[in-house]
């Protein structure tokens, strides 16, 4: 009887040993903050599926969002203190940096520039020279789509003084079917969206084409790349994870939108957004280099194409203002 009783409680301590070993085991996660550009939309879902996928938590790290209306949102709330990390243009980085911000580039998120202008097809617009005098849209005074404009009106040697800047919202080309304004800057996401609710034939100017450069970077305070380093370093290793999953598993990134996404009712146009942000976040340096890695010469030349816009007033050594040692697999860090 003793020794039934002895061998019942041995296996209730071996039972629960496990428990007691995982409570004692479990890490402390270190909380970070994204303050984005955009509402919690499909474009940016490898931030919004960590309650259902642990990409953050499988590095020790507590995820949290914080909304903007627009890149320069993003950069506030980073040095307002609301968030740790800020998804931003370059534009509006060069502009932090033009005002004496201490600021850190720290991963590519898009390396492709996905900005354009759009104009219906019978309007006449197809090259930058031809938006002089025209009302241009753009999804806010802080947005990139503005930069954008300003970067295609300069290819042509005008100023934004050239034309009208009328405020329309984000991804809203209704003004443009309306005849509001004559021709709107957006992204190729936004493009998408507005094709697939109504919007005729139009005439596309591919920014890209006149500045080959990222469209968006995680960029943090030079306090918080010194103070938090570690748990940035885990960070973009769980930012890389979701990266890769989203263009692995499109499909089911798709469905999840639907779960997390403000705009993400509709599967099939999720899965196109998805397919298109994939697109944007490789390039032959990444493929090289890996996910994240950032064309320092190209974000310089950016830079002095914005000083020559006046959109800053000094130069830049932009290579001071970017690290990429925090990069997944960079120093004998885990790839």
């Amino acid at each position: 009887m003793k020794d039934g009783i002895a061998r019942r409680t041995l296996l209730a301590s071996l039972a629960a040993a496990p428990l007691a070993g995982w409570s004692q085991a479990s890490p402390r996660l270190d909380r970070i903050t994204v303050a984005g550009w955009s509402k919690p939309i499909t474009e940016v879902l490898p931030l919004l599926v960590e309650d259902d996928k642990g990409f953050y938590r499988a590095h020790g790290i507590e995820l949290a969002y914080v909304s903007g209306a627009g890149s320069a949102d993003a950069i506030r709330n980073i040095l307002g203190g609301q968030a740790d990390v800020a998804f931003t243009d370059p534009g509006t980085f060069f502009a932090a940096l033009d005002k004496g911000e201490k600021l850190r580039a720290i991963y590519d998120i898009y390396p492709q520039n996905v900005f354009n202008v759009v104009a219906l097809k019978g309007s006449g617009i197809t090259k930058p020279a031809d938006l002089k005098g025209k009302k241009i849209g753009v999804y806010s005074l802080a947005s990139g789509t503005r930069q954008a404009l300003q970067v295609l009106l300069h290819s042509a040697g005008l100023a934004e003084t050239d034309v009208t800047v009328v405020v329309t919202g984000l991804l809203n080309f209704a003004p443009l079917m309306q005849g509001q304004v004559d021709a709107t800057a957006a992204t190729d996401t936004g493009l998408l969206i507005g094709r697939r609710r109504g919007l005729p034939e139009v005439n596309v100017i591919e920014v890209g084409k006149y500045l080959p450069v990222s469209s968006d970077l995680f960029v943090v305070r030079e306090e918080t790349y010194v103070q938090k380093r570690a748990a940035l370093q885990r960070f973009l290793r769980g930012y890389r994870d979701a990266a890769a999953w989203m263009m692995q598993r499109p499909e089911e990134a798709a469905q999840l939108a639907v779960k997390r996404a403000i705009d993400g009712t509709d599967p099939a146009l999720n899965l196109e957004i998805i397919r298109l942000r994939n697109a944007a976040s490789v390039s032959d340096l990444t493929r090289r280099s890996g996910l994240g890695t950032m064309d320092v010469a190209s974000l310089q030349a950016a830079a002095e194409t914005y000083r020559k816009l006046g959109l800053i007033g000094k130069p830049l050594d932009v290579a001071k203002s970017v690290s990429q040692d925090l990069l997944p697999g960079r120093r004998g860090e885990p790839g």
